[in-house]
């Protein structure tokens, strides 16, 4: 009776960066190696160079895929919720891969700052020039989104791993040692312990709220801006 041989997958440059972000989305960027996606991937790790030079084009392959992924809508006629629609795909996927924020923040490598990365900024330009703002207010603009996209994104991803990291070793409840530690401060610092309590009350909301609050803050001052040209 003959036995049928399994047919392996071919791989290919995109079966190698699919595994690779699953494992940076699993275990962070620091646990990504060549042996460790050559292991995942059922090859040596050498048949990965046919596919990529070297680790850091795969990163900054990896940070263009997480990036080229962003809504950049060209059916939407007002210039305002085009961006929001944008910033918050952007930050949606920035959160779900939180590998990549920061490496697209601040590059380790020119190569991070690719097809995907240019694109998103030449669209987020293009909307506000194309929406009436002068190149001036178009500068400052573009900025101020650009880095509350990419900022309040890398904090609200800092923020959460800090407060697993000051819990005491062996704290299973970070949410209890919480609790315990504003109790502590409500005496002396009120002010702070009601703004811990809110932080504990939005923890369901995981940072989206606040997110979207910044960025409405935003459109609504350059409209006025725009309006007062």
């Amino acid at each position: 009776m003959a036995t049928r041989s399994r047919t392996r997958k071919p791989l290919s440059r995109e079966r190698v960066l699919e595994q690779a972000i699953a494992i940076a989305d699993a275990d962070g960027i620091e646990a990504l190696s060549m042996r460790k996606l050559g292991q995942a991937l059922g090859v040596e790790a050498m048949s990965l160079y046919n596919h990529v030079a070297n680790k850091g084009e795969l990163v900054a392959a990896m940070v263009d895929s997480v990036i080229e992924r962003f809504e950049l809508p060209e059916d939407e006629r007002r210039w305002d919720i085009a961006i929001r629609r944008c910033a918050i795909s952007a930050h949606d996927l920035l959160i779900e891969h939180r590998w990549a924020c920061g490496l697209a923040l601040v590059p380790r490598d020119t190569r991070v700052i690719g097809g995907p990365r240019v694109r998103y900024m030449e669209w987020l330009l293009r909307q506000l020039r194309e929406a009436g703002f002068p190149a001036e207010l178009t500068y400052s603009a573009y900025h101020t989104l650009d880095s509350h996209i990419f900022g309040f994104t890398l904090w609200q991803l800092g923020h959460a791993k800090a407060a697993r990291m000051l819990a005491p070793e062996g704290e299973e409840n970070v949410e209890k040692w919480a609790a315990r530690l504003l109790e502590q401060l409500r005496p002396e610092y009120p002010y702070l312990a009601e703004h811990g309590d809110q932080h504990m009350a939005a923890g369901a909301r995981d940072g989206r709220h606040e997110f979207e609050f910044g960025l409405d803050l935003i459109l609504e001052g350059l409209k006025k801006r725009k309006r007062a040209r």
